[in-house]
């Protein structure tokens, strides 16, 4: 268990060589769910570099509120990432470290921070990855579905989605999607006319107390589709090797 009040201390006593680095960008993956799976080198990177890039404040905070973390944050959604992207750059290349994080999971994944990262290496700021959760991995593991390969579409386009499904289509290999409680009986629906014989796996509410993982074929699952509780985020598998 981690000692939420001796953080520094308790790192220090297992690696006492490491040092936050200055003028890094470090990449740290957040829980996606249940706020224990974070390690003892996320929490201890959070409470020591000189800034937090979040997606949402809000967010972040109640995960540092728990291991009574405090530090400086700013603001790194999607609609201002290219914005505060030369902030974040000015300010490692002044020696600040900096973390930055995404609501849940690893940055970059469908989520924001892929822009700053490629700025990072094109200005040969370091950038040091701290893994953790991640959302993708676990349901793809947890499908059961032959995953030595595997595409990742993420979410589906709003517009053109039936030229993207046809090419998945053509993809003989696992297929992960992203997909929104706003519009997951829709996909499924959708997914039922190029995939119906295919077997399908659907997880939401990844390590929560409410955690579900739907397994069928597409045409079954659509004809259940009620079943479906429309909560929480969801990753579904298609298992379209044969």
């Amino acid at each position: 268990m981690i000692d939420i009040q001796n953080i520094d201390n308790t790192f220090k006593e297992k690696f006492p060589d490491f040092a936050v680095e200055k003028g890094a960008l470090y990449v740290v993956s957040t829980p996606i769910g249940n706020l224990e799976d974070v390690s003892l080198r996320a929490l201890y990177i959070l409470k020591n570099v000189d800034l937090i890039a979040c997606e949402d404040t809000r967010v972040t905070a109640i995960l540092l509120r728990k291991y009574n973390v405090q530090n400086k944050m700013m603001s790194y959604y999607a609609q201002v990432e290219s914005k505060k992207m030369d902030i974040l750059i000015d300010e490692l290349k002044s020696g600040k470290a900096i973390a930055l994080v995404s609501d849940s999971g690893t940055p970059a994944i469908s989520d924001p921070g892929s822009i700053v990262i490629s700025h990072c290496v094109s200005n040969d700021i370091k950038v040091i990855p701290v893994p953790g959760a991640n959302a993708l991995i676990h349901s793809l593991v947890m499908s059961g579905f032959n995953n030595k390969k595997f595409f990742f579409q993420g979410f589906l386009p709003l517009k053109g989605r039936e030229n993207v499904l046809l090419k998945l289509k053509e993809i003989k290999m696992a297929l992960v999607i992203y997909e929104s409680k706003f519009r997951i009986k829709k996909t499924i629906s959708e997914l039922n006319k190029y995939f119906s014989a295919k077997n399908i796996s659907v997880s939401r509410e990844m390590t929560k107390i409410h955690e579900t993982t739907y397994r069928n074929r597409v045409d079954a699952m659509n004809k259940d589709i009620s079943k479906i509780k429309e909560k929480g985020e969801f990753v579904i598998v298609i298992d379209n090797s044969l």
